[in-house]
């Protein structure tokens, strides 16, 4: 969600169940991969871990992306 303004973020995780749920699945995502990265070492279980937390990451990015648009598509143009 490249420029788009936080107050669409804010409303949609108020007004939409789905982004709302996205949004808390990302965020812990985002403190796991934070966790991992803190190490100096990764195991190879840990390793593995960190690869799908950003692919998982990257899927609930893309899809929030897709409901912001559609959001935005039923905002009437000022």
């Amino acid at each position: 969600m490249h420029a788009e303004p936080l107050g669409a973020k804010a409303e949609l995780s108020q007004t939409d169940e789905e982004f709302h749920n996205l949004a808390a699945q990302h965020h812990q995502l985002e403190d796991r991969l934070h966790e991992l990265t803190a190490k100096h070492y990764l195991s190879e279980p840990e390793h593995v871990e960190e690869v799908t937390l950003k692919k998982k990451k990257l899927q609930i990015k893309d899809r929030m992306a897709d409901i912001m648009r559609r959001h935005r598509q039923h905002q009437p143009h000022a």
